[in-house]
């Protein structure tokens, strides 16, 4: 069991979501808290409340966009954005069908009911966006700056 993983472990009862969680792990690298960010995330909870796309993966492009996309009117998206992107997109799309039966937030917790892979799905992807980034040449301590 990994750290990300006792954090998860930590995090969870509070009532947080997949969404949720992958973002403050990853204001937590960096040694931040932003309730207004949290709270927006939450609207992909659950597939945007609807069973679509898992909150681990849009939670995850939450995490790359943090460090590499655009904010104030002055900021452009880091070139290497859309790339970032798409590899975890694509790795998603392949570990989650392979694994966990879909991309889908319904699919997923009809394979495995009750939440009971959800954590394992959001520290596999928090851990693949910290590898992307590292990747990339992004420090994950640091923002975007």
């Amino acid at each position: 069991m990994n750290d990300v993983f006792l954090e998860l472990i930590k995090l969870k009862p509070k009532g947080y979501c997949c969404a949720q969680l992958i973002v403050i792990l990853a204001l937590k690298a960096q040694g931040k808290t932003n309730d207004d960010l949290v709270r927006s995330v939450g609207g992909l909870c659950f597939g945007n409340w609807s069973g679509d796309f898992c909150g681990a993966l849009s939670g995850g492009a939450c995490v790359i966009s943090l460090y590499s996309g655009k904010g104030g009117e002055e900021e452009a998206p880091d070139e290497r954005h859309m790339t970032m992107m798409s590899e975890l997109a694509g790795w998603f799309r392949e570990a989650a069908v392979r694994d966990y039966g879909g991309t889908r937030c319904d699919e997923i917790l009809e394979r495995f009911p009750g939440h009971g892979k959800c954590g394992q799905i959001v520290a596999e992807t928090y851990d693949k966006c910290m590898e992307i980034l590292v990747n990339h040449g992004f420090d994950p301590a640091n923002g975007k700056g």
